[in-house]
């Protein structure tokens, strides 16, 4: 299994697992849509080493700064501050990942066209998507009103489909805990509400990995 060194991540499991799954190795070249503070972006650097290279786009442009400061150590990653729904890199790349990026967004299966068409032939896609309202805090159901999408995790492998993406494997997992925690402290992070020593669930994160068709023989 892959070592991912993400800060404070409960859900680096499932990244983990989806990334052994793609056998992500030294070299490969990479794209984190949504790259937020460059966690996972660094995360992917480590593995893909000096030679990869790792696009770090974000739509917020202080993102980019985020990004430098914790990719600092790392020279093979490069921020962009681009919307998912606008992506064009440089070069093709081995993979396109995202994470709790489709949940807000207006056109997830843009985004997932856009990044399937930044791979090279026969690349591969992954998304890590909630269903956020199968979460539950002293048995409640969770809600979060700012994301226009928030249960788009039980929708996403036929939005892989429809963006004409071959899916290789497609799984949901989430960690759950009572009391102190950082199953308690994640929630709170993300909500700003203490849940104290109330059982917690976190919502389930659902996992899609595809591949975008090699091209026909000519």
């Amino acid at each position: 299994m892959i070592e991912l060194g993400l800060r404070n991540d409960v859900y680096r499991r499932p990244l983990a697992t989806a990334l052994d799954r793609l056998g992500l190795r030294e070299g490969w070249k990479c794209v984190d849509v949504g790259a937020g503070g460059g966690d996972v972006s660094v995360a992917l650097a480590e593995v893909v080493g000096q030679d990869g290279r790792v696009y770090a786009v974000d739509s917020d442009p202080t993102a980019r700064d985020e990004v430098a400061g914790a990719a600092s150590a790392h020279t093979q990653v490069v921020a962009i501050t681009q919307a998912g729904e606008d992506l064009l890199l440089p070069e093709p790349v081995d993979l396109a990942f995202c994470r709790f990026v489709l949940m807000y967004v207006d056109d997830p299966v843009l985004v997932l066209r856009r990044m399937g068409s930044a791979v090279r032939p026969g690349g591969w896609v992954v998304a890590q998507e909630p269903i956020t309202s199968a979460g539950r805090i002293d048995g409640q159901s969770l809600s979060m009103p700012d994301a226009p999408r928030p249960d788009v995790g039980a929708q996403l492998p036929a939005l892989f489909r429809s963006a004409g993406l071959d899916i290789v494997d497609a799984w949901a997992e989430s960690q759950a805990g009572a009391g102190p925690g950082p199953v308690a402290d994640y929630l709170a992070s993300l909500t700003g509400v203490d849940p104290s020593d109330d059982p917690v669930v976190l919502p389930p994160l659902v996992t899609v990995v595809a591949r975008r068709a090699s091209e026909p023989a000519g």
